[in-house]
C-alpha cells in the first residue's frame, strides 16, 4: 500500500558514494564478532539496498565479488558468500521495481526473504561441505537486518534527496 505522502526525485547516486558504503559494510563485516549470534550480515543489507535502488549499477557481478572477497577475508568456504550473494543480488533486482512500490515496512518484509534465503544457502554450502550446524538462532541475522532496512534507507538516500523548498535563486 502505498504511503499518503507525496514522493520525492531522488538526485543520482554517485558511485563514489556506492563504493564507500560498500567498503564500510564489507569492513563491519570483519570486524571480530564471530561469537555474537544474530548479528545481521551488513554487507548482504547493502548489496540488497543498492541492487533493489541501482539495479544498472550493482549487480550479480559485483555481488559474486564482494562475496569471494567475503570468503578469502573471513576464511570460509571458497565461494559460499560469493553464491549466496550473487544470488541475492538477482533476486534483489529481478524484484526491484516490484519492491520499491510499496511503502519501507513492506520492504523490509521483502529484504527479510532476501536476506534469509542468502543465510539458507550459504548454510547449505557450509552443510554440504561437512560443517556443523550453527542452530536456529544463527538465522536471526536475517530478522534484525530487515529490522535495520528502515533506517538503511533512510542513510544511504540522505545524499541523494533533493530539498524540501526550491529556492528561486538557487541553481538545482
Amino acid at each position: 500500500m502505498m504511503e499518503d505522502r507525496p514522493q520525492r526525485i531522488l538526485l543520482p547516486v554517485k558511485a563514489n558514494f556506492m563504493a564507500l558504503t560498500t567498503l564500510l559494510a564489507f569492513l563491519f563485516n570483519l570486524l571480530p564478532w564471530r561469537d555474537v549470534t544474530g548479528l545481521p550480515d551488513m554487507l548482504a543489507l547493502v548489496i540488497a539496498f543498492w541492487c533493489i535502488h541501482q539495479p544498472r549499477k550493482m549487480g550479480i557481478g559485483a555481488a559474486w565479488l564482494l562475496g569471494l572477497m567475503m570468503d578469502a577475508a573471513n576464511g570460509a568456504l571458497l565461494g559460499q558468500h560469493a553464491f549466496a550473494y550473487s544470488v541475492l543480488a538477482f533476486a534483489a533486482v529481478q524484484l526491484s521495481r516490484r519492491i520499491l512500490w510499496f511503502g519501507i515496512w513492506p520492504q523490509a518484509l521483502h529484504v527479510l526473504l532476501l536476506l534469509l534465503g542468502a543465510q539458507l544457502l550459504m548454510l547449505s554450502v557450509r552443510l554440504s561441505a561437512g560443517g556443523a550446524f550453527p542452530g536456529f538462532v544463527w538465522l536471526a541475522g536475517s530478522g534484525i537486518g530487515a529490522l535495520l532496512w528502515p533506517v538503511v534507507t533512510f542513510l544511504l538516500l540522505i545524499p541523494q534527496r533533493q530539498p524540501e523548498m526550491v529556492d528561486a535563486d538557487r541553481p538545482i
